[in-house]
């Protein structure tokens, strides 16, 4: 009797334990608004489309990751600048914030409803964050500031690209990686390590956005990974 029991007993335990089970959280965070917060003025929209995040703006755009990010951390994903002759169509402005807080309110998402932000790109002067402007000023520029908390946006000579290997390419899919560990920044593109800073008061824990204006993004694979 015992012997029969025993396998019974070993088969509940083991679906209790396997129902008990956290769900996998997803793999790709871009097929799913719930995980992001868009702040864009007048005549641009957010949403999903074939599993990517569809950024149409038309004055300013500013996406956000709802979770805050803690160093040693890598975020990476894909993104494509679209021109097909559509409404918001235009080479420029690829870009992004990391690591971002607002030193008034550390403690909030820059995105919380009392920082009153719209979409302009002054609304985000006051962060402190990691920034890279790509193919920004019309596909002319390609930028890496250490915001700072004020107006100056700082930008060091060496983070200030203009040739034509560091600008966007139209309706190419960028693999971008970023990086947050051991007091450096690093932005990678295509595999290729573009800007390096490294910080005398690092950034070890905030936000992640999206930010263009003016054009039209489809960002895949979006993916936050932390490092050893």
């Amino acid at each position: 009797m015992i012997s029969r029991v025993y396998p019974l007993l070993l088969a509940a335990l083991s679906f209790s334990i396997v129902a008990a089970a956290p769900a996998a959280p997803p793999t790709d965070l871009t097929a799913d608004l719930r995980h992001w917060a868009a702040e864009q003025m007048p005549g641009g929209r957010v949403t999903v489309r074939d599993g990517a995040l569809d950024i149409q703006d038309a004055g300013g755009s500013t996406v956000w990751y709802k979770e805050k990010i803690t160093a040693p951390v890598e975020i990476t994903y894909e993104a494509t600048v679209v021109m097909a002759n559509g409404p918001h169509d235009r080479l420029s402005d690829l870009n992004c914030f990391w690591m971002a807080v607002d030193p008034r309110a550390p403690d909030q998402p820059p995105f919380a409803a009392t920082h009153a932000r719209t979409g302009k790109f002054s609304d985000y002067d006051s962060l402190f964050t990691y920034y890279v402007g790509y193919g920004g000023n019309k596909n002319s520029t390609t930028r890496f500031r250490r915001y700072d908390g004020t107006a100056e946006r700082p930008l060091l000579p060496e983070h200030d690209l203009g040739a034509k290997q560091f600008l966007l390419e139209p309706n190419h899919t960028y693999r971008i990686r970023l990086v947050a560990r051991d007091g450096v920044a690093e932005y990678w593109r295509d595999g290729e390590k573009i800007f390096t800073f490294r910080d005398p008061a690092p950034l070890t824990g905030g936000w992640f956005a999206i930010r263009t204006v003016r054009s039209h993004l489809v960002i895949r694979h979006f993916r936050v990974t932390p490092l050893r």
